[in-house]
């Protein structure tokens, strides 16, 4: 179990920026790992094309894993774009359940989350950030065709 505590994962879980809620929030998502019980909640505001993050709020309640994978979505957000955050969170799920390699780009630094792939039960609280903000974003994005 350490090695999934590494002085790393706990730095990042101790240091979370954009930590709250967005008054102004165009997509919001509150994801619970039934699991753990750990929650995050993330607002966004996205572009006027709606192709990226202008702003981003988060608010977990989890473990260090979750977050440390909410402290990483949470400092790189802002200004990426809805393709390179879905494909973070694809590349995650992937690490975790297929034995995929780490995320690159922008979100790079998931790679230290790489341990818990053989910790089947926290997967969920590790992916519920960027499960979260991919619900945030189609919600945003949902919100926006309705009107």
């Amino acid at each position: 179990m350490s090695e999934l505590y590494h002085n790393r994962i706990l730095e990042l879980a101790a240091a979370i920026p954009n930590l709250g809620r967005l008054p102004d929030a165009e997509g919001t998502s509150l994801k619970v790992s039934r699991v753990c019980g750990s929650t995050v909640n993330v607002d966004v505001v996205l572009d006027a094309a709606g192709e990226s993050v202008t702003a981003i709020a988060v608010d977990p309640k989890a473990c260090a894993l979750g977050q440390a994978s909410t402290s990483i979505l949470a400092e790189h957000a802002v200004g990426a774009t809805v393709a390179e955050i879905r494909a973070a969170r694809d590349a995650l799920r992937a690490m975790l359940k297929d034995g995929a390699p780490p995320p690159g780009g922008l979100f790079w630094e998931l790679r230290h989350l790489e341990p818990v792939a053989d910790y089947p039960p926290r997967h969920a609280s590790t992916l519920l950030a960027f499960d979260a903000v991919v619900a945030a974003i189609d919600d945003a994005l949902a919100a926006r065709a309705a009107a």
